[in-house]
């Protein structure tokens, strides 16, 4: 820019030193440039007469007082064009602030949220469609019970007649708290009221007995692992989907399990399905050099309260009790988080060669998991991946 152009400085700045000389009524200050008066406005961070300002980045205190800042200096005498050169905006912008200021005062100049296209959704719309989404989605005469962008998107525009992008439709929803989440299935036979008597009433009353007794709690599940259950995913190209080369044949093993909030843990691999004979194998198993009574919780499976089972717990002395969850409740049992390990974490990830191979992992998989649980057996209630969390089933 040439020199001897007029410039205007925030008030009380030496065009040289930068020193601050304001006079009590002074509200502004014009200058002629100098070399050193360039360089001060640079350094200063008061040189505005770059092409490169973009109102549009600034505060609103900031375009306020830059508003002023040349109201005040076409006020002082000074053209109009030098001063819009040296504040960086247009003639027509400059003029524009002057015609605000001759209607409103000082307080037109005040900057304010920019306009732009009104919404097209009101607040009562917004409240409306929160409410719909938190509803299943068939109370809506939709087929899934799984909210999608595009159902969302139809709840708009039957309810007020208004066309969203899925892009719009995803930003309203974020906007709205929502966010993609895998649901957790239940079945729709659960008590909700007798799942809640169980959790404040009859837990209790089997951990009193316990204590009274000696005696220690374990939660007892089975399970089944398949060759054809995968899980997980992996990085790769994008629009590449990676091919992992496993067996195509099926076949699986069974389970069963018991796990204790001390950190024990007895499994025991079984061939086909569960049958009394079985499980009565497994209880002996269980209670085998176990110093103290075992108080075992298991879920309503048949066979969990059949006549033989019944028989063997009888004929244990007191050594041996049955408690039964309530019915289709998963969540309250903490043996569902080995299995979950275990079928999701790890055999789920991992190539089975055949039956053998996925019997090794299985019982190599599951000792992990038994010395795991016996070495952080004192913060069982920390979230650690690799580990039971007793503490969301509710019952410690």
């Amino acid at each position: 820019m040439r020199l001897g152009a007029v410039v205007v400085l925030p008030p009380g700045f030496d065009d040289v030193t930068g020193v601050d000389r304001r006079a009590p009524s002074q509200d502004c200050l014009t200058y002629s440039w100098s070399h050193s008066s360039v360089g001060m406005l640079a350094s200063t961070g008061y040189y505005w007469g770059m092409r490169e300002t973009d109102a549009r980045r600034l505060t609103h205190s900031e375009l306020t007082e830059l508003r002023k800042r040349g109201v005040l200096a076409v006020q002082d005498g000074q053209p109009a064009t030098p001063v819009a050169r040296v504040l960086g905006v247009q003639r027509s912008t400059l003029f524009g602030w002057l015609a605000r200021y001759r209607q409103g005062g000082w307080h037109a100049l005040d900057a304010r949220k920019r306009g732009g296209r009104p919404p097209r959704l009101t607040a009562e719309m917004m409240r409306c469609i929160d409410e719909t989404v938190m509803k299943d989605p068939r109370q809506m005469k939709f087929p899934f019970a799984l909210w999608t962008s595009a159902m969302a998107a139809e709840v708009v525009w039957r309810q007020f007649h208004i066309r969203l992008s899925k892009a719009s439709i995803c930003r309203l929803l974020r906007q709205l708290g929502f966010g993609p989440q895998r649901p957790m299935c239940r079945a729709f036979q659960r008590d909700g009221g007798l799942v809640d008597r169980w959790v404040q009433e009859e837990y209790p009353r089997i951990r009193a007995l316990a204590r009274k007794q000696k005696a220690d709690i374990f939660f007892g599940d089975e399970a089944g692992v398949r060759s054809d259950f995968h899980s997980g995913g992996t990085w790769a190209a994008r629009g590449k989907t990676p091919v992992v080369a496993t067996t195509g044949a099926r076949f699986g093993c069974s389970m069963v399990s018991a796990v204790s909030p001390r950190g024990a843990m007895r499994f025991m691999l079984i061939e086909g399905w569960l049958t009394s004979d079985i499980f009565i194998a497994f209880l002996k198993r269980l209670i085998h050099n176990w110093p103290r009574p075992v108080f075992l919780i298991v879920d309503g499976h048949p066979v969990h309260k059949s006549v033989a089972v019944s028989r063997f717990v009888a004929s244990t002395g007191g050594k041996l009790q049955l408690f039964h969850l309530p019915p289709y409740s998963p969540e309250l049992n903490p043996d569902e988080q080995v299995w979950n390990h275990l079928k999701h974490h790890s055999v789920g990830r991992q190539t089975i060669a055949g039956l053998d191979h996925l019997k090794q992992l299985v019982i190599s998989i599951s000792e992990r998991c038994r010395n795991c649980l016996l070495s952080y057996a004192p913060s069982l209630l920390c979230p650690r991946p690799h580990m039971l969390r007793f503490s969301e089933t509710g019952l410690l």
